[in-house]
């Protein structure tokens, strides 16, 4: 039997269909099947098989039937369907009670009462982040230092930010700057912003740490990020509410999607050439970006080429000419 879905597009008969069955009422209601040509073959076969024309072997014709016929046939099939279906659903529960039960029942790592408790390992943060993500839908808050993002946990990350999403949730992170100028982690903000998540940059530093819904927030626990302190306590994951907050008016926001589609050597380039104009040496250039001496030192080499500068003292002062 098919789904509802499927029996619904049945009532409706492409364009094709929809020109002969016309055609055969101009004659009348019937059409004999020498009448039929080879590229009406398929549209024929459709109306068949939808019942609006009806095979008459004895004199190999078609003829036309009523659309009210084959509307109230189908439409009979798709109530059946669906009170099937509707009888499934109300059994859902008691399907699933086994299964809930034990998910009830089990060691979820998470005590009821309100405070701090620890979690060792990285496996195990992982863990209460998804298990924190399902439980806490809303807002999320995260802070993650350290530069891009890990090229193998981006795939992982953007299904856990997918069904965040499709659970109602909203996602809103802060990157240190560098990010801006890692191919993959552009790309995956990208990605994440096309759900509704919102990335922006902190020239700043700051420490890592995840807030559910206002009301759980994770914080590093060890300096090394292998242990992670979980905290429900009100008083402190508004402390940690109100940091987020402050870092995020001082963050910058990004237009990830136009630094994916193909400009992002260029943007490293402007900002390069902007912090040079300004008198910055390679070394604070680096620290500035986030990247190391060598990177700022080939985009650099290149700008040298452009503006035909031969040392980095010429190509500052060309480049500042260049911007008022």
């Amino acid at each position: 039997m098919a789904d509802p879905t499927t029996l619904l597009a049945a009532t409706l008969p492409d364009a094709a269909a929809r020109a002969l069955y016309l055609a055969v009422l101009r004659e009348g209601g019937r059409i004999r099947a020498e009448e039929v040509g080879a590229g009406d073959r398929e549209a024929l076969g459709r109306l068949v098989e939808l019942g609006l024309l009806v095979p008459q072997l004895q004199d190999a014709s078609y003829s036309a039937v009523d659309p009210r016929v084959a509307t109230e046939r189908i439409g009979t099939e798709i109530r059946l369907q669906s009170a099937r279906l509707l009888a499934k659903a109300e059994q859902l529960p008691e399907l699933m009670g086994e299964l809930t039960r034990a998910y009830d029942t089990s060691p979820k790592r998470r005590s009821e009462t309100t405070g701090v408790r620890y979690v060792t390992g990285r496996e195990e943060i992982r863990h209460e982040v998804e298990q924190l993500s399902q439980a806490f839908t809303g807002e999320s808050m995260a802070a993650q230092p350290g530069g891009p993002r890990p090229v193998a946990e981006l795939p992982d990350s953007l299904q856990r930010a997918r069904r965040f999403h499709e659970r109602g949730g909203t996602v809103r992170s802060l990157y240190e700057v560098s990010a801006k100028y890692d191919p993959p982690t552009v790309r995956f903000a990208a990605q994440v912003s096309q759900l509704g998540a919102t990335t922006r940059v902190l020239a700043v530093p700051f420490r890592r740490f995840l807030v559910f819904a206002r009301t759980v927030a994770i914080i590093p626990a060890a300096a090394d990020y292998s242990t992670a302190a979980v905290v429900d306590d009100p008083a402190t994951v508004a402390f940690v509410v109100d940091t987020f907050e402050t870092l995020w008016q001082q963050a910058e926001g990004v237009n990830w999607a136009a630094l994916d589609d193909g400009s992002l050597d260029s943007a490293v380039h402007e900002q390069v050439g902007r912090l040079l104009a300004r008198g910055l040496t390679q070394r604070a250039i680096a620290t500035r970006m986030g990247l190391s001496e060598r990177t700022v030192a080939g985009h650099i080499a290149r700008l040298r080429e452009l503006h035909d500068a031969e040392t980095l003292f010429q190509l500052g002062w060309q480049m500042r000419g260049e911007r008022p």
